[in-house]
């Protein structure tokens, strides 16, 4: 971990936990309600910065886990229930009236959801959008075995996720894998499939660096490895793979799928060199592999064909940052879809902190740390939204109930649930650090 990643990811927290409090702070304020405590992190047994304002203490804690407003009256994580044994006072948060205390637990996830919708506004439009248009790769995709298990087949064009317009290759990689269904266009025909939990989850094993799909490219030679079947034929750079083993090849993909069913053996190979065709025999390895690697300006070809730089008027980009919020927000709902999966087992993939940091670039990059930004600020919204005691979602989930039967939840209820979702809390976050651990020492970041 360099010190630009560790700095981008503890100031984009930094900034996400203080916004999300002070939307908890502002209200109770407001509704003149206590707030004994305003931190960002959290101060088990000692802080360290801290300061007392009027009737609040603002500080730092030193575990780096998220944040907290204190606030009087209220049963919360710090399990403080000496006060609530007391008659209620004016101040607290509990002799409030259940709407003043549903829109101090809402304030949160609120200012979250307009952060990013902020943020992704304001990137429209000073940074527009850059993207590769699927529509634009003239030849479709190539796809891995693991795409291959999820039902895609090189050459297809895809047209549609889950009904919706997939025009964009980055966001299709990862919205694909969460989806039901997708639409492509194959052999000039529109075929939608379902899309096949195992190959997800073959994808989800594979290296996590591994696309399973990507335009297709012609197959140049580029470098030629030393003692390799293509050293010893006599490949040169720049030569063009036009046939192997008598059968025609237009693509790396057709290339590589070929030589998986010629391993150890000797087979003619055609080439374009000079504009000429030559016929050489080659030997394939143990791998299925001649030993050359491709030449990558073909595949970035392919890619700058496809590519879009869309620009955004301020007045364009309000509501595109919106959209944008909202496909974010999807995209981690149906994430649950893979990560609770006993087929794609998605949880092994699951990243902690580290595993968060590890993924900032290693030099500061302004636009990658807001949109990282704005998408964390959604997931926070989501999060803190499931209805878990513990969370704001659990405080919400009380108070629509008093809200709806016309009595408050008894404070044993309250105390009870908010001790069994602290629980379960922390051993979830035990589970995801070690998780995290296990990858740092396994090499398998």
């Amino acid at each position: 971990m360099t010190t630009a990643q560790l700095f981008q990811f503890f100031l984009s927290i930094s900034i996400l936990v203080v916004l999300h409090e002070l939307g908890h702070f502002l209200p109770a304020k407001w509704f003149k309600t206590k707030v004994e405590k305003f931190y960002l992190f959290f101060d088990p047994w000692f802080s360290l910065v801290k300061k007392k304002i009027g009737d609040t203490e603002y500080g730092i804690g030193w575990l780096p886990l998220g944040g907290y407003v204190k606030i009087a009256g209220m049963v919360d994580e710090s399990m403080d229930t000496e006060q609530l044994k007391k008659p209620a006072e004016p101040w607290e948060f509990r002799s409030k009236p259940a709407w003043q205390r549903l829109i101090i637990m809402l304030g949160g996830v609120t200012v979250n959801f307009f952060l990013a919708w902020f943020i992704y506004s304001a990137l429209s439009f000073f940074n527009g959008e850059k993207y590769h248009d699927n529509s634009k790769f003239e030849h479709g995709i190539a796809v891995s075995d693991e795409g291959r298990k999820m039902g895609l087949q090189s050459g297809d064009k895809i047209l549609k996720i889950d009904g919706k317009v997939a025009d964009r290759f980055e966001t299709s990689t990862v919205n694909m894998l969460f989806a039901d269904e997708v639409t492509v266009l194959r052999n000039g025909k529109e075929v939608t499939f379902p899309i096949n939990e195992n190959g997800v989850a073959d994808v989800l094993k594979a290296n996590e660096a591994k696309a399973y799909f990507s335009p297709r490219f012609t197959p140049v030679v580029d470098s030629i490895l030393p003692k390799s079947g293509a050293a010893s034929a006599g490949l040169q750079k720049g030569d063009k793979i036009t046939a192997i083993n008598g059968k025609p090849v237009q693509f790396f993909d057709q290339l590589s799928d070929e030589l998986k069913n010629l391993k150890n053996q000797e087979v003619p190979l055609t080439v374009l060199r000079n504009n000429q065709p030559v016929t050489v025999n080659i030997k394939v390895n143990s791998e299925g592999k001649l030993g050359f690697g491709p030449d990558q300006k073909m595949m970035l070809s392919e890619l700058e064909k496809a590519a879009v730089n869309r620009k955004y008027s301020f007045l364009e980009a309000i509501p595109r940052g919106f959209t944008r919020t909202i496909d974010v927000l999807v995209m981690q709902v149906k994430q649950f879809k893979i990560i609770f999966n006993s087929t794609t087992q998605g949880y092994k993939k699951v990243s902690g902190p580290i595993g968060i940091i590890k993924q900032m670039p290693t030099d500061i990059n302004w636009e990658f740390f807001w949109s990282f930004t704005a998408m964390f600020s959604v997931w926070l919204a989501f999060l803190n939204l499931i209805p878990i005691p513990g969370l704001d979602g659990g405080h919400v989930m009380f108070t629509l109930w008093e809200m709806i039967t016309g009595k408050p939840v008894p404070q044993k209820v309250l105390e009870n649930a908010q001790m069994i979702g602290v629980i379960f809390l922390l051993g979830l976050m035990i589970l995801i650090f070690g998780n995290d651990i296990v990858k740092w020492i396994t090499g398998k970041f």
